[in-house]
């Protein structure tokens, strides 16, 4: 089996909310899904999600080679970018095309990826996170609800401008968890939001209201004496790395104890999440995988030793993708259709004519710029 070409589609989510954190909201709730459909000669295509802009720099690297060779060819696109660097969109294509080859290879074995991998239960543990920093407080206990009615027992919410308000935000949904858990996990996510002081305050304040389970990315993501420095003054853990691209991006954050619970980024591929849990693991550490559209990384979450928990946004999936898995029991049932489990309607994607872009001046990828700069609560 040879690879032979590539097509792009795009898609749409509709979330059918206000979707952000502290630096910005979506308030159209539609987000664009670009898909990556990998051709062979063998009549099989395999399937990758999210943003591969630089695919015409990565794919002569795999072109006429054999799909199944994933982690050779992971290395071989790596390789081909060495000169220029792998980070940013480049490493979001070399994911994407990582997740199409793993795809593939689990097609041509005739098995769901989780089984290629090695997993012995496609039940996948999660967290419900709906990116809900927009939400009025009646809106935001509806949405958490709906998850804990899929029986989750754990929940993130966005925060870092205003502590009291957080508070209360936390306090209300954690009492919709409590039908499921006598003592529901409780997250907050501030973004890269803070510097080390203003984050070491801000949990100190949670803290004296609530036991908190994690705190993520309180300062910016490479700052690893940052992560340190808040992690030996509060009591909860610290969770980072999902912005992170490479593995050697993680090196300073293990050698300063800077990091409690390692994150990946679901949308940089299946062999970088694996790599990053062996890493971790080594380390003791858990791994944690945060969510993305159609959750691929969640076969190789099964597959690993030391998964804590896959963060879960949604409970519906993009316009067009039949995805073979079910969000019940707190976290992801994985399915036995070949591959990631995803089917493509061509059909119902054309119609869906939205468009969307997380990258607007006002939206959560465009950092603000007062972001770490605030003296003081800001609404």
């Amino acid at each position: 089996m040879k690879i032979t070409g590539y097509r792009t589609l795009q898609t749409i989510h509709r979330w059918g909310r206000p979707i952000g954190d502290v630096n910005g909201v979506l308030t159209t709730g539609i987000t664009d899904v670009p898909i990556l459909l990998l051709t062979t000669d063998a009549g099989l295509t395999g399937i990758g999600l999210g943003a591969h802009g630089d695919i015409a720099r990565i794919f002569p690297a795999i072109e006429g080679e054999d799909p199944r060779a994933v982690t050779a060819l992971y290395d071989r696109m790596l390789a081909s970018v060495f000169k220029s660097g792998h980070a940013g969109s480049v490493f979001g294509a070399i994911g994407v095309v990582d997740m199409a080859l793993w795809d593939l290879k689990a097609k041509a074995a005739g098995e769901p990826l989780w089984r290629t991998l090695g997993a012995r239960d496609p039940f996948v543990p999660g967290y419900a996170s709906g990116l809900d920093y927009g939400l009025p407080l009646d809106e935001l206990v509806a949405l958490h609800q709906r998850f804990a009615d899929r029986g989750f027992t754990g929940f993130k919410l966005k925060g870092g401008l205003d502590v009291a308000q957080d508070i209360q935000r936390l306090r209300a949904v954690r009492q919709v968890y409590l039908a499921n858990s006598a003592a529901p996990a409780v997250m907050m996510d501030v973004n890269e939001s803070m510097n080390r002081k203003q984050a070491v305050r801000y949990v100190d304040r949670i803290e004296r209201e609530m036991d908190l389970t994690w705190i993520e990315e309180p300062v910016r993501r490479w700052d690893a004496e940052g992560h340190a420095q808040v992690g030996r003054a509060v009591k909860c853990a610290v969770a980072t790395g999902e912005n992170l691209t490479g593995l050697e991006q993680f090196t300073p954050l293990f050698a300063a104890g800077a990091v409690d619970i390692v994150q990946t980024g679901m949308c940089w591929g299946i062999t970088h999440f694996l790599r990053v849990a062996i890493a971790a693991h080594a380390h003791n550490l858990p791994v944690s995988p945060v969510g993305y559209n159609a959750n691929p990384v969640a076969h190789a979450a099964a597959a690993v030793p030391n998964h804590l928990a896959t963060e879960v946004q949604d409970l519906a999936f993009p316009v067009g993708l039949r995805v073979d898995q079910d969000i019940t029991g707190g976290g992801i049932l994985l399915g036995s259709a070949p591959g990631l489990g995803i089917d493509i309607d061509e059909d119902a994607i054309a119609a869906g004519r939205e468009s969307g872009n997380w990258s607007v001046p006002t939206g959560p990828h465009v950092r603000p710029e007062r972001a770490g700069l605030r003296l003081g609560t800001e609404k």
